[in-house]
């Protein structure tokens, strides 16, 4: 039964501004303006929340599974924007190793960040790291440096391994300090050609938009750009050179040199220690990044830059995407941030034992192998509570 009022008229007549009796009501039409606008706004945020990083969550297909140029392959990968997808059409064999480089990105983050109350977790396969990556923070910029170090990585090692018809070998010149008499060749990892084409994709969501000057947008776009470039250069300095020795008997009385990428836990580390020292900063009527506190030194494009505040992490957050750090594991003797007091928030911690197989007792058996034991260990193991 509808509710009515005293003079015997539906409530929702009396609801609905502009309505009199006799003509047709304003309200759905308005009604589905609205909701018209809500989903539009709804997709978008469905749009920008995904990312290319979920190529690491989904297997790309080889290029041997698809015929070169066609276009449902791009069509189908979710994450990727415009511009992604229009370089994906070019270079569809580059992407499953930009794939590979997402999931090296995101194991080197995890493994950063293994004792912090925010560890890099992945919550689903296309925004990859939730809503916490709306966030312009810290965490947020190691995150973008270090996913596009994965990709240079990923780019120039398939370059050496000859996966990729675009590129070969590494072309860099010869060292200036290399000894006269060691040999400059070998196959090279082509960094070169894995930053011009991680520049070209990573950065290509934010080169794509037109933000208002000075806007917040604007200004996590220019973050973004920035933490990229970063990372990127991080994999490009960081390679070096590696000789191989020649000779009679190894006597190596001849080398042979290229240029070798570094290991990516060195690469970790390099941005760790830029994320512990990253510049906060904020966007200008101007649209440029400027530093929030000038008495700091303005950022070299190695540094990273963030623009928004880290939330704490402690507790479960549906608005910011923190996970909390309930049910985590803590090192009770520690003082650190892995440690049980900081790990926990201040909310305490459960004791519980646990049972941990190891390898034992270890013998080497002539020849030549190694024969253990299993020893068994019952261990006191801390969970935030």
């Amino acid at each position: 039964m509808v509710a009515r009022c005293q003079e015997g008229a539906p409530l929702w007549k009396m609801l609905v501004p502009g309505h009199w009796d006799g003509l047709r009501p304003a309200m759905p039409s308005l009604l589905l303006v609205v909701v018209a606008a809500l989903l539009s706004s709804w997709a978008q945020l469905l749009t920008d929340a995904n990312s290319w990083w979920s190529l690491a969550l989904n297997p790309v297909q080889r290029p041997e599974m698809f015929i070169i140029g066609a276009q449902p392959v791009c069509s189908q990968l979710p994450g990727l924007s415009p511009g992604q997808r229009k370089l994906c059409q070019l270079y569809q064999e580059h992407m499953s190793y930009i794939g590979e480089g997402a999931k090296t990105g995101i194991r080197e983050c995890q493994h950063q960040f293994r004792q912090r109350r925010w560890n890099c977790s992945t919550v689903d396969n296309t925004s990859v790291f939730g809503r916490v990556m709306q966030i312009g923070s810290r965490e947020t910029a190691f995150t973008y440096a270090v996913s596009a170090a994965g990709v240079v990585n990923a780019i120039s090692r398939a370059c050496r391994e000859g996966e990729l018809s675009t590129c070969g070998c590494s072309r860099a010149a010869r060292p200036k300090d290399l000894p006269r008499d060691w040999l400059w060749g070998g196959c090279g990892d082509n960094v070169e050609y894995g930053y011009r084409f991680a520049k070209e994709f990573v950065d290509a969501r934010e080169r794509e938009k037109n933000f208002a000057k000075g806007s917040e947008e604007q200004g996590r776009a220019l973050m973004n750009l920035q933490n990229n470039e970063a990372g990127r250069r991080a994999v490009y300095k960081m390679a070096d050179v590696a000789c191989k020795c020649h000779g009679v008997s190894g006597s190596c009385s001849l080398k042979t040199c290229w240029l070798q990428l570094a290991e990516f836990r060195k690469v970790g580390d390099r941005l760790k220690e830029k994320y512990d020292s990253a510049a906060a900063m904020r966007i200008t009527r101007q649209g440029k990044l400027e530093l929030a506190n000038s008495r700091f030194n303005q950022p070299t494009p190695e540094d990273l830059v963030y623009v928004d505040p880290s939330p704490d992490y402690c507790l479960r957050n549906e608005t910011t995407g923190s996970l909390g750090t309930q049910g985590r594991l803590c090192n009770k003797t520690s003082e650190g941030m892995d440690g049980c007091e900081l790990m926990c928030c201040g909310r305490g911690y459960d004791r519980f034992k646990s049972v941990q197989v190891e390898r034992c007792h270890c013998r080497f058996h002539w020849c030549c192998f190694v024969r253990c034991k299993k020893c068994t260990e019952v261990v006191d193991q801390y969970v935030c509570k």
